[in-house]
Parts: C-alpha cells; sequence; structure tokens
C-alpha cells in the first residue's frame, strides 16, 4: 500500500513539471471512454489518447449503469461530447459470478448493507456483455442526437481492443 507520504510526495513531482493547466475541460476529442476499474488497464494509452482528449469514466466492470448514464448526459450536454466508447476486458472480476456469489463474498464484513444491491455482473460473455451495454447506451433517450456509440473487449493480456458489432 502507497502511504499518505508518498501520495503526496508523488504528487509534487507531478506538479513540479505539470503542463496541462491550458487544457480545456471539454474534450478535444469530443469522446467519452466508459471502462472497467482494472488497474491494468490505462484507457488514454491503449486508444493513443492524451490528456484533454477525452472524458474517462470508470466502474467496476465498465458498465452502463444509471450512474453512468448521468454522467455521460452531462458530458454530452455541458461539454459537447458526441462519441461515447464502451470498452469491457478479458478475464475481469465480475465475469461468471452472479450478484448472490458477490454478496456472500462480502458478507463477513458487510452483511446485510449488501443484501439488495446489484453489483451489475457480467455474465460469462464479455462480447455479450458489451453488446447488451451499448444496446442498452443507443436506446438511451437522453443521449444527444448524433451520437456514435461503439462497443470494444479490450485483451488485458495483449493490450489490444477488438470491435463488438
Amino acid at each position: 500500500m502507497l502511504s499518505k507520504d508518498e501520495l503526496e510526495a508523488n504528487n509534487r513531482r507531478f506538479g513540479a513539471s505539470f503542463t496541462g493547466g491550458q487544457l480545456s475541460s471539454t474534450p478535444a476529442r469530443k469522446l467519452l471512454v466508459l471502462t472497467c476499474m482494472d488497474a491494468r488497464m490505462d484507457p488514454l494509452r491503449m486508444l493513443g489518447l492524451r490528456d484533454g482528449d477525452a472524458n474517462i469514466l470508470r466502474n467496476a466492470g465498465g458498465r452502463v449503469s444509471d450512474d453512468a448514464i448521468r454522467s455521460i448526459v452531462i458530458s454530452q450536454q455541458l461539454l459537447g461530447t458526441r462519441q461515447v466508447v464502451v470498452i469491457h476486458h478479458t478475464n475481469c472480476g465480475l465475469f461468471n459470478v452472479t450478484n448472490d456469489e458477490l454478496r456472500h463474498k462480502m458478507s463477513p464484513t458487510l452483511a446485510r448493507r449488501v443484501a439488495n444491491m446489484d453489483f451489475l455482473p457480467l455474465g460469462p460473455d464479455v462480447t455479450e456483455s458489451v453488446r447488451a451495454d451499448v444496446k442498452r447506451l443507443r436506446g438511451q433517450p437522453l443521449l444527444a442526437e448524433g451520437s456514435e456509440v461503439h462497443g470494444y473487449v479490450y485483451d488485458v493480456s495483449n493490450g489490444r481492443i477488438t470491435p463488438v458489432d
């Protein structure tokens, strides 16, 4: 685990050479990427993007949850994004697991507090989970007119994305 002092020292080094202060809050590429919080993934690097190019949303599984939709609407309406990319990945901890199994794993510490929580598990097929999330997003009436929504699977073993139609 990184100590608080290490985090702060790392930030001081970062701040000493920081050059991004002139970047606009509006994504230069009008792009929003929704992907998993998995530490093996670096959305900017894996898509050849730089700071300021895109809004990056991350959650467990990269799911099109109600909160992700809220953020996408804000990004589109206030920041002008028009392309949304949904990326799930291989070897995700939310594959082949059910809500009940997740609740059971968490029950020793969280017990009843997670009894009704939907963890949005992905099921057994990563391609199908991307397809379902893209379909949900494309059917979302709050999406800006003319929005493009694309889905991909990121392979954590080789760093490549594969489009999902």
